[in-house]
Protein backbone atom coordinates (compact mmCIF):
# COMPACT_ATOMS: atom_id res chain seq x y z
CA UNK A 1 0.00 0.00 0.00
CA UNK A 2 3.03 2.85 0.95
CA UNK A 3 4.62 1.70 -2.48
CA UNK A 4 1.17 2.01 -4.59
CA UNK A 5 -0.05 5.84 -2.26
CA UNK A 6 3.80 7.34 -1.91
CA UNK A 7 6.57 5.92 -3.63
CA UNK A 8 9.09 9.15 -1.37
CA UNK A 9 8.22 7.02 1.60
CA UNK A 10 8.52 3.63 0.49
CA UNK A 11 11.73 4.80 -0.40
CA UNK A 12 12.85 6.23 2.86
CA UNK A 13 11.66 3.34 4.69
CA UNK A 14 13.91 0.84 2.73
CA UNK A 15 16.86 3.04 4.59
CA UNK A 16 15.64 1.35 7.66
CA UNK A 17 16.82 -1.77 9.16
CA UNK A 18 14.89 -4.84 7.81
CA UNK A 19 13.80 -5.91 11.31
CA UNK A 20 11.54 -2.46 11.67
CA UNK A 21 10.07 -1.67 8.20
CA UNK A 22 7.19 -3.55 9.26
CA UNK A 23 6.63 -1.43 11.81
CA UNK A 24 6.79 2.04 10.04
CA UNK A 25 4.39 -0.35 7.00
CA UNK A 26 2.04 -0.59 9.85
CA UNK A 27 1.80 2.99 10.70
CA UNK A 28 1.46 4.11 7.69
CA UNK A 29 -1.07 2.21 7.22
CA UNK A 30 -2.96 2.94 10.43
CA UNK A 31 -2.52 6.37 9.11
CA UNK A 32 -3.52 5.43 5.50
CA UNK A 33 -6.62 3.71 6.42
CA UNK A 34 -7.78 6.78 8.61
CA UNK A 35 -7.40 9.01 5.38
CA UNK A 36 -9.33 6.65 3.43
CA UNK A 37 -12.20 6.95 5.92
CA UNK A 38 -12.44 10.62 5.62
CA UNK A 39 -12.04 11.07 2.17
CA UNK A 40 -14.70 7.97 0.95
CA UNK A 41 -17.87 10.13 0.50
CA UNK A 42 -19.78 7.05 -0.14
CA UNK A 43 -20.16 6.72 3.71
CA UNK A 44 -22.04 10.09 3.85
CA UNK A 45 -22.50 10.91 7.40
CA UNK A 46 -21.01 8.35 8.34
CA UNK A 47 -17.37 9.30 8.64
CA UNK A 48 -16.60 10.35 11.52
CA UNK A 49 -18.34 7.46 13.22
CA UNK A 50 -16.11 4.99 10.95
CA UNK A 51 -12.91 7.02 12.08
CA UNK A 52 -14.12 6.19 15.94
CA UNK A 53 -14.08 3.21 15.29
CA UNK A 54 -10.92 2.87 13.80
CA UNK A 55 -9.39 4.58 16.68
CA UNK A 56 -11.67 2.14 19.26
CA UNK A 57 -10.06 -0.86 17.39
CA UNK A 58 -6.59 0.09 17.89
CA UNK A 59 -6.85 1.51 21.68
CA UNK A 60 -8.54 -2.00 22.55
CA UNK A 61 -5.89 -3.46 20.50
CA UNK A 62 -3.61 -1.89 22.56
CA UNK A 63 -5.40 -2.76 25.90
CA UNK A 64 -5.91 -7.33 24.62
CA UNK A 65 -2.80 -6.89 23.71
CA UNK A 66 -3.94 -8.27 19.83
CA UNK A 67 -6.25 -6.88 17.34
CA UNK A 68 -8.06 -9.20 14.22
CA UNK A 69 -7.55 -6.40 12.09
CA UNK A 70 -4.11 -7.16 9.91
CA UNK A 71 -3.01 -3.71 10.09
CA UNK A 72 -4.04 -2.63 13.80
CA UNK A 73 -2.56 -5.96 14.91
CA UNK A 74 0.69 -5.21 13.04
CA UNK A 75 1.14 -2.27 15.04
CA UNK A 76 -0.50 -2.98 18.64
CA UNK A 77 2.62 -5.22 18.60
CA UNK A 78 4.99 -2.90 17.12
CA UNK A 79 4.19 0.06 19.51
CA UNK A 80 4.97 -1.50 22.98
CA UNK A 81 7.90 -3.67 21.34
CA UNK A 82 9.82 -0.48 19.67
CA UNK A 83 8.71 2.37 22.41
CA UNK A 84 6.34 4.33 19.85
CA UNK A 85 4.55 6.88 21.22
CA UNK A 86 1.15 5.63 19.94
CA UNK A 87 -0.89 7.92 22.42
CA UNK A 88 -0.06 10.70 19.80
CA UNK A 89 -2.22 9.04 17.05
CA UNK A 90 -5.72 10.91 18.54
CA UNK A 91 -4.17 14.02 17.59
CA UNK A 92 -3.49 12.51 14.17
CA UNK A 93 -7.71 11.54 14.13
CA UNK A 94 -8.47 14.68 14.85
CA UNK A 95 -7.30 16.16 11.70
CA UNK A 96 -9.14 13.38 9.89
CA UNK A 97 -12.32 14.33 11.35
CA UNK A 98 -11.86 17.71 10.53
CA UNK A 99 -12.07 16.61 6.76
CA UNK A 100 -15.42 14.84 7.52
CA UNK A 101 -17.53 18.34 7.18
CA UNK A 102 -18.85 18.44 3.75
CA UNK A 103 -17.36 21.88 3.16
CA UNK A 104 -13.91 22.12 4.50
CA UNK A 105 -12.48 25.55 4.56
CA UNK A 106 -9.48 26.21 6.75
CA UNK A 107 -10.22 30.62 7.83
CA UNK A 108 -6.88 31.58 9.24
CA UNK A 109 -3.23 30.05 9.66
CA UNK A 110 -3.90 29.54 13.12
CA UNK A 111 -6.74 26.55 12.17
CA UNK A 112 -4.66 25.50 9.02
CA UNK A 113 -1.21 25.28 11.50
CA UNK A 114 -3.35 22.92 14.03
CA UNK A 115 -4.52 20.75 11.16
CA UNK A 116 -1.02 20.01 10.08
CA UNK A 117 0.27 19.73 14.06
CA UNK A 118 -1.78 16.53 14.03
CA UNK A 119 -1.03 15.13 11.12
CA UNK A 120 2.51 15.78 11.81
CA UNK A 121 2.54 13.33 14.60
CA UNK A 122 3.60 10.94 12.41
CA UNK A 123 7.19 11.82 12.60
CA UNK A 124 7.24 11.32 16.94
CA UNK A 125 5.39 8.25 16.46
CA UNK A 126 7.94 6.96 14.43
CA UNK A 127 10.62 8.34 16.31
CA UNK A 128 12.22 5.50 18.34
CA UNK A 129 12.35 3.42 14.62
CA UNK A 130 15.21 5.89 13.31
CA UNK A 131 16.86 6.07 16.82
CA UNK A 132 15.97 9.58 16.74
CA UNK A 133 17.01 11.31 20.13
CA UNK A 134 14.82 13.15 22.15
CA UNK A 135 16.53 16.66 20.39
CA UNK A 136 15.09 15.28 17.15
CA UNK A 137 11.25 14.94 17.64
CA UNK A 138 10.60 18.77 17.54
CA UNK A 139 12.73 18.88 14.16
CA UNK A 140 10.57 15.78 12.97
CA UNK A 141 7.42 17.29 13.94
CA UNK A 142 8.48 20.68 12.05
CA UNK A 143 9.36 18.26 9.07
CA UNK A 144 6.04 16.94 8.63
CA UNK A 145 4.50 19.97 8.49
CA UNK A 146 6.42 21.16 5.54
CA UNK A 147 5.41 17.85 4.37
CA UNK A 148 1.76 18.31 4.56
CA UNK A 149 2.24 22.06 3.62
CA UNK A 150 3.26 21.02 0.31
CA UNK A 151 1.04 18.25 -0.67
CA UNK A 152 -1.73 21.28 0.27
CA UNK A 153 0.12 23.55 -2.29
CA UNK A 154 0.24 21.38 -4.58
CA UNK A 155 -2.56 19.71 -4.32
CA UNK A 156 -5.37 22.81 -4.41
CA UNK A 157 -7.40 21.21 -7.38
CA UNK A 158 -7.61 18.23 -6.42
CA UNK A 159 -8.70 19.51 -2.85
CA UNK A 160 -11.06 21.71 -3.98
CA UNK A 161 -12.70 18.82 -6.36
CA UNK A 162 -13.64 17.36 -2.93
CA UNK A 163 -15.08 20.60 -1.51
CA UNK A 164 -11.75 21.15 0.19
CA UNK A 165 -9.72 25.00 0.84
CA UNK A 166 -7.18 24.16 3.06
CA UNK A 167 -4.86 27.16 2.56
CA UNK A 168 -6.30 30.48 4.04
CA UNK A 169 -7.27 33.17 1.32
CA UNK A 170 -8.28 31.15 -1.37
CA UNK A 171 -11.29 32.07 -3.16
CA UNK A 172 -13.78 29.68 -4.21
CA UNK A 173 -14.36 31.65 -7.32
CA UNK A 174 -10.89 31.52 -8.46
CA UNK A 175 -11.39 27.68 -8.17
CA UNK A 176 -14.57 27.42 -9.75
CA UNK A 177 -13.43 29.03 -13.03
CA UNK A 178 -9.71 27.77 -12.62
CA UNK A 179 -8.65 31.39 -12.65
CA UNK A 180 -5.06 31.84 -11.55
CA UNK A 181 -5.69 35.80 -10.54
CA UNK A 182 -3.43 37.88 -8.88
CA UNK A 183 -4.60 37.10 -5.29
CA UNK A 184 -4.35 33.39 -5.91
CA UNK A 185 -0.31 33.97 -6.81
CA UNK A 186 0.10 35.86 -4.20
CA UNK A 187 -1.63 33.42 -0.80
CA UNK A 188 0.46 30.45 -2.79
CA UNK A 189 4.03 32.28 -2.77
CA UNK A 190 3.55 32.41 0.88
CA UNK A 191 2.75 29.21 1.62
CA UNK A 192 5.64 28.38 -0.92
CA UNK A 193 7.61 30.92 1.50
CA UNK A 194 6.44 29.21 4.56
CA UNK A 195 7.36 25.73 3.65
CA UNK A 196 10.60 26.80 2.59
CA UNK A 197 11.03 28.45 6.02
CA UNK A 198 10.07 24.98 7.67
CA UNK A 199 12.29 22.90 5.39
CA UNK A 200 14.75 25.09 6.36
CA UNK A 201 14.12 24.83 10.59
CA UNK A 202 14.31 21.72 10.33
CA UNK A 203 17.48 21.15 8.39
CA UNK A 204 19.66 19.80 11.02
CA UNK A 205 17.39 17.08 11.80
CA UNK A 206 19.77 14.81 9.10
CA UNK A 207 22.63 15.30 11.70
CA UNK A 208 20.61 14.35 14.46
CA UNK A 209 19.55 11.14 13.67
CA UNK A 210 21.82 7.46 13.06
CA UNK A 211 23.37 7.59 9.52
CA UNK A 212 21.48 4.73 8.18
CA UNK A 213 18.32 6.92 8.15
CA UNK A 214 19.79 9.59 6.70
CA UNK A 215 19.69 9.22 3.37
CA UNK A 216 15.93 8.48 3.70
CA UNK A 217 14.85 12.08 5.03
CA UNK A 218 17.73 13.14 2.41
CA UNK A 219 15.48 11.64 -0.17
CA UNK A 220 12.03 12.75 0.90
CA UNK A 221 13.43 16.70 1.27
CA UNK A 222 14.86 17.09 -1.72
CA UNK A 223 11.58 15.58 -3.57
CA UNK A 224 9.22 17.76 -1.57
CA UNK A 225 11.59 21.09 -2.29
CA UNK A 226 11.25 19.87 -6.21
CA UNK A 227 7.80 20.41 -5.96
CA UNK A 228 7.71 23.70 -4.78
CA UNK A 229 10.64 24.26 -7.02
CA UNK A 230 8.14 23.49 -9.76
CA UNK A 231 5.14 25.89 -7.84
CA UNK A 232 7.78 28.58 -8.25
CA UNK A 233 8.82 28.00 -12.21
CA UNK A 234 4.81 27.79 -12.77
CA UNK A 235 4.82 31.49 -11.18
CA UNK A 236 2.52 29.95 -8.42
CA UNK A 237 -0.60 28.78 -10.60
CA UNK A 238 -1.17 26.39 -9.09
CA UNK A 239 -4.80 25.62 -10.88
CA UNK A 240 -4.41 26.09 -14.75
CA UNK A 241 -0.96 24.23 -14.08
CA UNK A 242 0.60 20.31 -12.75
CA UNK A 243 2.65 20.67 -9.87
CA UNK A 244 3.18 17.11 -9.91
CA UNK A 245 6.58 15.54 -10.55
CA UNK A 246 6.99 12.86 -13.26
CA UNK A 247 8.10 9.84 -11.68
CA UNK A 248 11.66 10.43 -13.72
CA UNK A 249 11.90 13.83 -11.88
CA UNK A 250 11.32 12.41 -8.31
CA UNK A 251 14.17 9.49 -9.10
CA UNK A 252 16.60 12.39 -10.60
CA UNK A 253 15.81 14.65 -7.17
CA UNK A 254 16.77 11.68 -5.19
CA UNK A 255 19.80 10.48 -7.29
CA UNK A 256 20.89 14.43 -6.46
CA UNK A 257 20.07 14.33 -2.98
CA UNK A 258 21.86 10.99 -2.40
CA UNK A 259 25.36 12.30 -4.45
CA UNK A 260 25.73 15.37 -3.13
Amino acid sequence: MQLRHDPTYFAATACLPVERRPALYALYGYVRGADEIADNTGLNGQRRAALDAWQRELEDGLMRGYSMHPVIGALVDAGPRYGMPLELLPEYMESMRADCDERVRMRSQEQLDHYMQGTATVGPVAAPLLDAPDSAIVLLRLLGVAFQLTNFIRDVPIDWQMGRIYLPGLEERDLTERTASAALRGHIAQQVQRARALFDESEALGQLLPAPVRPGIKVARAVYLKVLDRVEENGYDVVTRSSRLRPWEAVGASSWALVS
